[in-house]
């Protein structure tokens, strides 16, 4: 059976990454979660005190990052390595959240994370998701997603995932930053977020988490028969 590539974009809180990962199991795909190495570029400037503001610095930085993945067995899923130390918990802090958007449109950062993933795709055989997989990443992907829920709902998403690590977060400060995020992932001068002109929307605002897997399989093996 041919393998495709599946690409999923949307905003934030979406499910875009739930989806994705159950796609790439049921398919026996790979699953590349674009997401967490922009988390992981961001960490490593937070702690390193890199001005993503500042080209100069953002470049010679990023000659110091090393992205990878690595598959967790108690997980299913692969945990994000950001030069060999594993993140993935660390990544998802509201610290990060707060800045990933910004980092993720600096140019230099997203054509280092793009080389990246374009590489992961040249056997196919993955899902990735993201905001840019379906125009920037992989614009020839044989099926092309684009996730989208009510915001009041994602926002109600968000807080309940954020208040199992922060129980002092409100859900203020989560509607907050994801109309901040939305907004600058929208109008990034590099690689904005915006529906591929030949991807189908999925919307689950009212979807449970086997509903959409449902709609999604169906388009992918739909798509992989046509080949």
């Amino acid at each position: 059976m041919k393998k495709i590539i599946i690409t999923l974009d949307g905003f934030s809180s979406c499910g875009k990454s739930t989806l994705a990962k159950q796609l790439a199991r049921e398919l026996n795909y790979v699953f590349i979660d674009s997401g967490a190495m922009y988390r992981a570029i961001t960490l490593y400037f937070l702690r390193n005190r890199v001005d993503w503001n500042q080209d100069d610095a953002v470049q010679r930085a990023l000659q110091d990052i090393s992205l990878d993945f690595d598959y967790n067995d108690a997980t299913g899923t692969s945990d994000m390595l950001l030069n060999d130390e594993n993140v993935e918990l660390l990544i998802r802090d509201m610290l990060v959240s707060e800045h990933v958007s910004e980092v993720a449109a600096n140019k230099w950062v997203r054509e280092f994370a793009v080389a990246q993933q374009q590489k992961m795709g040249e056997k196919k055989g993955i899902v990735m998701d993201g905001r840019d997989i379906g125009t920037t990443v992989f614009p020839n992907a044989e099926l092309k997603i684009f996730v989208t829920a009510d915001p009041a709902v994602r926002v109600e998403r968000r807080y309940k995932e954020m208040f199992e690590k922060n129980p002092k977060i409100t859900i203020e400060e989560v509607k907050d930053n994801l109309e901040m995020r939305d907004y600058i992932d929208s109008n990034r001068e590099f690689s904005p977020l915006r529906k591929a002109d030949d991807a189908v929307i999925l919307d689950n605002t009212n979807l449970t988490r086997e509903e959409q897997l449902a709609v999604a399989l169906r388009w992918a093996r739909d798509r992989i028969a046509s080949l």
